[in-house]
């Protein structure tokens, strides 16, 4: 008895490892971001430099910038383009900025990497290694968003979607409702 098994073909419509890897990373961002915010609070609330209203208020941007960096790495994975582009200029360029500024204006004003780690403390070195996940998570996921099989993945999204509502508009014709 012979018996025969039916390969299915991939799934165009799912992601590519390059995309998938790119979400991923986005997520491990905005984990390493948190895990950076939690450090300043904590900081800042052991210190006493800050009152609850700046507290709030600054943790409150991380978090709308946190659950939209969410929001759009699953838009990316689900083949949305504009999430893509969004990503790669929000937080990829203006993002990694801010994440960078601080460290090189320092190093600018003539400190050295070795004198940053002959005073960091516990705090100041789980802080350090966040940032440095935090910016390479960030580097890697716009490097992996803009790979040849992602840009054939958002190309054949984006075509997929176009003939979608190119068929749904056709049947509404058809029954006669605009």
């Amino acid at each position: 008895m012979t018996i025969l098994t039916s390969r299915s073909a991939p799934n165009p419509t799912e992601p590519p490892p390059a995309v998938q890897a790119a979400a991923t990373l986005w997520l491990v961002a905005v984990a390493a971001g948190a895990f950076e915010t939690v450090l300043v609070v904590g900081d800042l609330l052991s210190s006493g430099t800050a009152s609850a209203g700046e507290l709030l208020s600054g943790v409150g941007i991380r978090l709308v910038v946190f659950v939209t960096a969410v929001f759009l790495a699953l838009r990316l994975r689900r083949g949305g383009n504009w999430a893509r582009w969004t990503l790669a200029v929000t937080l990829g360029v203006f993002g990694t900025l801010s994440l960078v500024m601080g460290p090189v204006q320092w190093l600018m004003d003539g400190h050295s990497v070795a004198e940053a780690f002959a005073g960091a403390d516990a705090m100041g070195l789980m802080f350090a290694g966040s940032r440095v996940l935090h910016v390479l998570a960030v580097l890697g996921a716009v490097a992996l968003m803009f790979q040849p099989r992602s840009n054939a993945y958002f190309r054949s999204a984006r075509h997929d979607l176009a003939q979608d509502g190119s068929a749904r508009h056709a049947l509404r014709d058809r029954n006669g409702r605009a």
